[in-house]
């Protein structure tokens, strides 16, 4: 184990899981959970001088509703379409509004978002749709520090002052052996919603349905991965898939004896850990 943490956890439960960095003095992790809560835990361990990130939603009572479930899974077919993205050579900005893309797809059958005729969902996320949902960066680079160095250097892929895109910790092209964090998110922010819908962007949105989920929260799930010369492989060892989730929260085995989830490149999930000698004394 690690006595370490990387960060200071977040852990958010009910509308608090929209609160990006929830958990500072300012939002202490205070808040009591609920049964019917759907909770958001953001938190790493330090190990030798390494940091780990690693986000996990899930439903406080281990199941998810009607209203959950295509929510948290906009946000798993969001890592899903990164991670079939991942080889060198790809733009991570690419990669952060496939991200995008997935969930407003994912709106857009819920009824959230409308998409007029003769409009695609990249349209949309090239007019930052998507950033009404998912304001932050889709990841970052992770090693020594959570949030590792070089981002931004020069003679690569200067800061897109865009919403969403400017607050992507990098914007570089990938390269083999590069770790990051896989991180897309989905949440209903009421000063988002608000700004969105007295715009223009307001034409693509349901505000009717979008006041159901006001308060709601959001869903957050973040892997670590590393580059490879073919694709990526999952460092993270998280169950996922809504099966998976309400397994382990009702008490099931972890990990499991077959991946049914190999999209998720968790290479290794399913291997034996050998338990060694207890440390000298």
């Amino acid at each position: 184990g690690s006595r370490l943490v990387a960060y200071t956890s977040i852990c958010g439960c009910g509308p608090n899981a929209a609160v990006l960095h929830y958990g500072h003095a300012g939002e202490p992790n205070s808040r009591q959970l609920a049964e019917h809560d759907n909770c958001l835990f953001d938190m790493g361990a330090e190990y030798m001088c390494y940091a780990s990130d690693i986000t996990c939603s899930f439903p406080a009572n281990g199941k998810f509703t009607d209203k959950y479930r295509p929510i948290y899974q906009a946000v798993l077919d969001a890592q899903i379409a990164v991670y079939n993205m991942v080889r060198p050579g790809t733009s991570w900005v690419d990669c952060h509004k496939a991200a995008e893309a997935e969930i407003l797809k994912a709106l857009q059958v819920v009824g959230i978002v409308k998409v007029p005729a003769g409009t695609s969902i990249m349209q949309l996320v090239e007019q930052r749709l998507g950033a009404v949902f998912m304001p932050h960066g889709m990841g970052h680079f992770i090693g020594i520090d959570c949030h590792d160095v070089g981002g931004y250097l020069p003679g690569h892929q200067e800061r897109i002052m865009q919403p969403g895109l400017r607050s992507l910790r990098t914007a570089r092209i990938l390269q083999k052996n590069m770790v990051l964090t896989v991180e897309p998110g989905c949440y209903f922010i009421d000063h988002l919603l608000d700004g969105a819908l007295a715009g223009p962007l307001g034409a693509y949105l349901n505000a009717d349905l979008l006041k159901e989920y006001r308060g709601y929260g959001g869903v957050r799930l973040e892997d670590m991965i590393v580059v490879t010369d073919e694709g990526c492989i999952n460092y993270s060892f998280c169950p996922r898939t809504v099966e998976e989730v309400e397994l382990v929260v009702g008490g099931g085995k972890w990990p499991p004896l077959v991946d049914k989830a190999p999209e998720l490149r968790r290479q290794g999930l399913c291997d034996p850990v050998p338990i060694g000698p207890p440390p000298s004394l």
